[in-house]
């Protein structure tokens, strides 16, 4: 075994054995359980990012556990198209050519995004291979290949016959840099620096107005009315009033509506139906007439020539300068919520557009019912109530976008000679039809929009099962429904809940059984990692420069479920220096066995530490198993790392060093006997976070020619070493250990220097059990001899401590300098004094208490109370030296 882990050489390795032979494939066996996952499909523009790090490492421990555990595991790979995200990738290429997709037309640019999907599409998954994901690679799947088109296909005609999608003229969120509509969803929100235009709208035949407060005044020119709420006693005899509309000089009328904020500005609101949803909603309840002032590329129409043409931020400006002679009271800084693009962050416009509508109010429903009954159950469960929340206001689905790239809308139109469509009613159909069956017609024209990206993406887990292709194949059968969705809560809605509809509708069943959400994964200061910021940690990087297994285990320690977790360099530091602690220790054990010609498969540990580490490890690798089970890795990891580091090593190991080295043959050939059972199966436990690191061990602990650690079960055989009174006896032991330890350190005598102990018995309880294990207290305090006894009068220039029963004096006389000590903790102890006063002096300060970020406050805080706590040590230690 090399002396250093050469984890370049050892991930290299085991990531090509795991795919060349096809370790984690997977076929229907229904002599075992299965347990699916399918892979969110991460977007063929894409490498691999963080995010993309946390969730399938995340997805690749379950997989593992549960093949461990026996299972017919089986976890589907495959990419998504991106629609929007990669048709711009491609566009901006064009761009630099001097081209746009216009100049090459739809059936060459298409042959162009074809062209570039083939030679880049998949640079995420080659570096998912690296991550070391367990993925079924035969099945790579793509939503726009050809059994995921099928699929498509198949379900847009069962909604469209079934009289669920519909086409209509309908207010939709507008991308005019993208030039589609997109959904609600589609839409994040951004809190910006605005301004509130206080406008004053004049009642006809009267010298009063109205003031309306507007963050929008260029839309002035499309409004229908003006609304207030019927229970504002301020506007109750204006009901029903004409007003003027300011610059248009249209008469407009006063309407009441209960969806009006009174506290908003004045109370009083401008309605413009065609550019604002709630204005829409006011209008359908009204009767209000729909003006359409702004166009698909955001600018001006449908208005005075003077405004024709701009765009919405020019008209904002013109209309708010002419508004200031006559009818404008007052402008106020405001800060409010914009929409945004989800791809390009173009400021979104809502406008009237002809769009395919999907009826979702019967599927959210059901999808209602089955969170309820709980057959998906939500981990952790706090996210079932936003989930279900958003089901029941959900609107019907805007699922047709005005791009080139996805999945073209299966509608054929009959059109005449000319190419004018005729009166008879679309066709949804696989392909072109042969005849119109309303007029005979042989002429076709299929309609130019494709669907949403979600929509392939919603039908993942029925697609990459072969749904598409056939309903009852084997496959679907024996995986469909999956097990678990592992996912982050950004795209809760977006995703999560599409796929469950879909389910429902088309398989009468749920997609999968548990949803799994994990948090994004921020900074060390908890910001959101974003180029703009500087703050981006590669993943790649992280693997060159720690290890993969680093890299999995720091996020796996931080992944607490739906939270969201603070990841740093030192994270990965820790994590690498663990792996290395696991390697040495293999390393340390593997090297002693060469004394020994055999291990005992069934041993009666004698000694308490023994009996001790076997109770310790029952206990860890119950925990461990159940916390992967309930989807805390996190808790797993850490319970990973604490047992093996700290139980493993830092105390079993060193105590079972004199048996290591003794000459005595069945006294080392037992404690390695110990020391190889716990490392083969702790080797197991951990190789779902760190799979490179425990199979190479694994191998060697082994033969070449054994079964790979991937491939091996959990043993159902125990041993049933657990005693609760090892447990406790040893933590005797063990605080008595490390007060002595403590106690060393604050007097400043070397670890390395043997020094002597006396036991003064105030408690005889633990008497006996001490002076029994009193090799251990030596071995591990560096204690040469301990005196046991009653009524022993402390030594002059001695530390005490009081633990366990026992008052344990140390004599210092001749370890140490002690003036030269004095002078040290009094000058420590001024030091300390001095950071107690000027964190005190900071928290008192209101001006920094006010303004300063939280986190930098809890810091102050902290060194506070590290200094108070270093005082009150410093002192007890000059106690002693009186």
């Amino acid at each position: 075994m090399n002396k250093v882990y050469e984890f370049k050489e050892i991930e290299k390795k085991w990531c090509n054995f795991w795919i060349e032979k096809k370790i984690f494939s997977a076929k229907p066996d229904k002599s075992k359980k299965p347990f699916t996952i399918v892979i969110p499909p991460p977007n063929i523009t894409g490498s691999l990012h963080m995010g993309h790090a946390l969730n399938n490492t995340l997805q690749d421990i379950l997989i593992r556990f549960k093949k461990l555990q026996g299972f017919n595991v089986l976890w589907v790979p495959g990419t998504d198209h991106g629609g929007i995200a990669t048709q711009n990738v491609v566009e901006k290429l064009l761009k630099k050519e001097g081209k746009t997709k216009y100049d090459l037309g739809r059936e060459k640019f298409l042959e162009k995004m074809w062209q570039w999907r083939n030679e880049t599409g998949d640079t995420i998954l080659n570096q998912l291979k690296k991550l070391g994901c367990g993925l079924d690679w035969d099945r790579t799947a793509f939503t726009m290949d050809e059994s995921r088109s099928k699929a498509v296909k198949k379900t847009f005609i069962h909604f469209f016959n079934k009289g669920l999608i519909y086409r209509g003229k309908r207010l939709v969120n507008w991308c005019p840099r993208c030039t589609t509509a997109l959904s609600d969803i589609e839409v994040e929100y951004e809190n910006e620096k605005s301004n509130l235009w206080y406008i004053k709208y004049p009642i006809k035949n009267s010298n009063d107005f109205i003031v309306v407060a507007t963050t929008r005044p260029e839309t002035l020119l499309g409004d229908s009315a003006v609304a207030v709420n019927p229970d504002d006693e301020r506007y109750k005899n204006l009901v029903g009033k004409i007003l003027i509309l300011p610059l248009v000089n249209k008469e407009i009328k006063v309407v009441s509506d209960f969806i009006i904020d009174k506290n908003f500005g004045t109370g009083a609101v401008k309605v413009t139906p065609a550019h604002d949803s709630t204005d829409n909603e006011i209008a359908k309840r009204h009767n209000l007439e729909i003006i359409e002032i702004i166009d698909s590329d955001g600018k001006m129409i449908n208005v005075d020539g003077k405004y024709v043409g701009l765009t919405v931020l020019e008209a904002r400006k013109k209309i708010a300068e002419e508004l200031e002679t006559h009818f404008l009271e007052k402008v106020e800084p405001y800060q409010h919520a914009i929409g945004r693009c989800y791809r390009c962050s173009t400021a979104i416009e809502p406008i009237m557009s002809h769009q395919w509508f999907l009826n979702v109010k019967e599927m959210s429903e059901k999808a209602i019912d089955v969170a309820n009954e709980e057959k998906t159950k939500f981990y952790p469960s706090s996210w079932k109530k936003p989930y279900i929340l958003w089901l029941e206001n959900l609107r019907d689905w805007c699922i047709s976008r005005q791009i080139w790239w996805g999945h073209r809308i299966p509608v054929f139109y009959c059109i005449d000679d000319k190419g004018n469509k005729n009166e008879c009613p679309p066709i949804a159909s696989f392909e072109e039809p042969k005849e119109c069956p309303h007029c005979k017609g042989k002429n076709f024209t299929q309609d130019e929009d494709v669907l949403d990206t979600w929509f392939s993406s919603a039908l993942w887990p029925l697609s990459v099962l072969g749904w598409g292709e056939d309903e009852n194949n084997e496959s679907l059968n024996y995986f469909y429904p999956t097990s678990t969705l592992a996912t982050g809560h950004e795209i809760l809605y977006l995703w999560v809940a599409r796929m469950v509809q879909f389910g429902l509708e088309l398989r009468s069943d749920i997609p999968y059984k548990d949803i799994f959400i994990h948090g994004i994964v921020r900074d060390k200061h908890g910001k959101k990692m974003s180029k703009s910021l500087g703050n981006v940690i590669d993943p790649i990087g992280v693997m060159e420069n720690f290890g993969t297994d680093a890299l999995r285990f720091a996020l796996a320690q931080a992944a607490a479920p739906g939270r969201d977790m603070q990841i740093s360099d030192e994270s990965f530091l820790a994590a690498r220096n663990f792996a290395n602690k696991i390697w040495n220790a293999s390393r340390f054990i593997i090297m002693n066995l060469d004394a020994i010609d055999s291990l005992d498969d069934k041993f009666c540990p004698s000694e308490l530490a023994d009996i001790w580490i076997l109770s310790e490890f029952e206990n860890s690798s119950k925990k461990i198993k159940s916390f992967y089970e309930t989807y805390n890795i996190d808790s797993a990891a850490r319970e990973i790392y604490d047992f093996f580091w700290t139980k493993y090593c830092d105390w079993y190991i060193e105590l079972s060093k004199i048996r290591i080295m003794s000459d005595d043959i069945k006294t080392k050939k037992e404690v390695l006997s110990i020391l190889i059972y716990i490392l083969k199966i702790f080797l197991q436990l951990a190789s779902p976070i760190m799979p490179f690191i425990t199979s190479e061990i694994w191998q060697i602990l082994n033969n070449p020619d054994c079964q790979i650690i991937a491939e091996s079960h959990f043993s159902n055989d125990s041993l049933e070493f657990f005693q609760e009174t090892a447990l406790n006896k040893m933590s005797a032991i063990q605080e008595i250990i490390s007060n002595i330890r403590t106690l060393r350190s604050e007097m400043n005598i070397s670890p390395s220097v043997q020094i002597s102990a006396l036991f003064n018995i105030l408690d005889d309880k633990n008497t006996s059990l001490v002076k029994e294990n009193q090799d251990y207290i030596k071995r591990l305090a560096k204690i040469n001899s301990i005196e046991f006894g009653k009524n022993i009068e402390r030594p002059k220039n001695s530390a005490l401590e009081v633990v366990g029963g026992f008052e344990i004096f140390l004599p210092l006389e001749g370890l140490i300098d002690i003036e030269k000590e004095k002078l040290r903790l009094t000058k420590e102890l001024s030091n300390a004094k001095q950071e107690l006063e000027r964190t005190t002096v900071t928290l008192q300060n209101e001006n920094f208490t006010k303004r300063a970020p939280q986190s930098e406050i809890d810091k102050i805080k902290a060194r506070q109370n590290d200094a108070a706590t270093k005082i009150k040590k410093i002192n007890g230690s000059l106690n002693f030296l009186l």
